[in-house]
C-alpha cells in the first residue's frame, strides 16, 4: 500500500499528490518534495490516503522530508529577492511600454531562477524585457502568462460576499465555471452582477449549481397548477435554498411551501 499525502505550493491553485514514502505528515505540515524541476517547498493540505501501489498515478514523485528551520529561512530570504524582482520588471514594462501587469515573483527552492507572473489580454514579446531582467538582477528570469482567474487567485482579494476569493481561498478550487450555471440558478445574466473581481464569471457559481439541478429535478415545474394543502394553485417561483416553490392560489393569496408539504399534482 501506498500513503498518498496532496500537497499545494505557494499561494495554492492546483493540488498535486505525492508519496509520502513513510514521512509522517499531516495537513498543515510544511515539506520539501521531488518534482520534476528539482527539490521545492510545499504545503500538505489533505492527510495521507492509502492507495493500492497499482492504483497509484504512473511516477508519482515523493515527499523527501518535512521542511526544516533551514528550509524555513531560505524561503523567507528568498521574500526580499521576490520582492525587488517584481519591482524591477514593474519599472521596466513601463519603460518599455508594455502591454501588460506584473502579478508576482517567486524564487526557486533552490535560489537557481526567479520566474515573474503576468496577465496581459493578448500575446506579449517580452524578449527585450527578459534580458534587461537578466542583466539587471543578475539572475536566471522565467517569464510567465496567467489568465485572469490565476492572476486574481495569485494576488488575493474579497468579494461581494465580504470573504476571501475562492480561488485563492480553496486549494485545488480549478474547476470550470459556465453560464449553464447561472441560467440553472435563476441568477440575472448581466456580466455586473455576476462577474468576480477577475472580470470572469464568478466561481461561486458552481457551489451551489448540483442543488440547483437536484432541485428542479424533484420539483413541479415553474407554471405547473398543483395541489396544495391550501388548495390548488400555479408555481411561480422555485425557491432551491429553502427546498420551497412560491404558488399564486388565487384571489390575490401567495404562499410558500416546502417540497414535503406538497401533495401529488397535474399540470394543466
Amino acid at each position: 500500500m501506498a500513503e498518498v499525502v496532496s500537497v499545494v505550493f505557494r499561494d495554492g491553485g492546483k493540488v498535486y499528490q505525492f508519496d509520502a514514502g513513510g514521512v509522517d505528515v499531516a495537513p498543515g505540515d510544511d515539506v520539501v518534495v521531488d518534482t520534476a524541476r528539482g527539490a521545492d517547498f510545499g504545503h500538505v493540505v489533505r492527510s495521507s490516503e492509502q492507495l493500492a501501489a497499482e492504483a497509484r498515478a504512473e511516477g508519482l514523485k515523493k515527499v523527501l522530508r518535512k521542511a526544516t528551520a533551514a528550509d524555513l529561512r531560505s524561503i523567507a530570504a528568498h521574500k526580499a529577492i521576490e520582492q525587488e524582482a517584481k519591482a524591477a520588471c514593474g519599472q521596466l514594462v513601463a519603460e518599455l511600454g508594455l502591454a501588460m501587469k506584473v502579478i508576482s515573483a517567486a524564487m526557486s527552492f533552490d535560489g537557481g531562477k526567479v520566474t515573474i507572473s503576468f496577465f496581459a489580454e493578448d500575446r506579449v514579446d517580452f524578449r527585450e524585457l527578459a534580458l534587461r531582467l537578466n542583466d539587471r538582477l543578475r539572475r536566471r528570469v522565467e517569464l510567465k502568462q496567467v489568465n485572469a482567474r490565476e492572476g486574481a487567485r495569485m494576488i488575493g482579494g474579497y468579494g461581494p460576499c465580504g470573504r476571501r476569493l475562492c480561488c485563492n481561498l480553496f486549494a485545488g478550487d480549478q474547476e470550470p465555471v459556465s453560464i449553464r450555471m447561472a441560467k440553472d440558478q435563476s441568477l440575472p445574466l448581466n456580466p455586473a452582477k455576476i462577474s468576480g473581481c477577475c472580470g470572469r464569471l464568478m466561481c461561486c457559481l458552481k457551489y451551489e449549481h448540483d442543488v440547483y439541478v437536484a432541485f428542479k429535478k424533484r420539483a413541479p415545474k415553474k407554471g405547473a397548477i398543483i395541489a396544495t394543502p391550501a388548495g390548488e394553485g400555479k408555481v411561480v417561483e422555485l425557491l432551491a435554498p429553502m427546498e420551497s416553490v412560491a404558488v399564486d392560489l388565487g384571489e390575490g393569496r401567495m404562499m410558500t411551501f416546502k417540497l414535503a408539504e406538497l401533495s401529488s399534482g397535474e399540470e394543466e
